[in-house]
């Protein structure tokens, strides 16, 4: 900025008072009315940043226009890039399924176990992982998790011998 002009130009307050009407009218008639109000805040603060370098015989009107027409272009843009907001969001049935889905006892059985059990159990026979790697995952040794494994299975057994359905074994991951 050259010495002396800033003494030429309106406070930016004054500029935000008289030309703020206008810029809103724009941002409302590209935009409408709910995102109007983004599009003129983001307008002026750009506006903030670089009317210390504009000239003092600059056209304030047409320089905040140009601002508020770019950025009502980028909300636009980034409108396409987000989430519409609906009453209810539309059913889809996940190709996966939902987990634990018609296994409510297996889970209820789970809880119960000891976290070591618990996670000995869903590590290896859920998600497949070899013993060394549910080791590496619970700290101690391959040994350890395989009898931590083994106990929980036998207490998910004993717990759910009434549910005939449940309590024989599966091959991993069948859960």
């Amino acid at each position: 900025m050259k010495p002396g002009q800033i003494g030429n130009k309106k406070p930016f307050e004054a500029v935000v008072r008289e030309q703020g009407a206008t810029v809103l009218r724009v941002c409302r008639a590209v935009l409408g009315v709910h995102d109007a109000d983004d599009a003129w805040s983001d307008t002026f603060l750009a506006a903030l940043q670089a009317y210390p370098t504009l000239p003092a015989g600059a056209n304030v009107e047409a320089w905040l226009v140009t601002i508020a027409h770019r950025k009502c272009i980028d909300h636009v843009r980034a409108g396409t890039r987000r989430a519409l907001p609906v009453d209810q969001p539309p059913e889809q049935r996940s190709s996966l399924g939902i987990p634990g889905d018609g296994y409510e006892e297996l889970l209820d059985a789970l809880t119960g176990l000891p976290p070591k059990q618990r996670q000995s159990v869903a590590y290896h026979y859920l998600a497949g992982l070899p013993y060394n790697d549910v080791a590496a995952l619970l700290g101690g040794t391959a040994e350890a998790a395989r009898r931590a494994g083994a106990d929980g299975v036998k207490s998910l057994r004993s717990a759910l011998a009434a549910h005939q359905s449940l309590a024989h074994t599966s091959p991993k991951g069948d859960i």
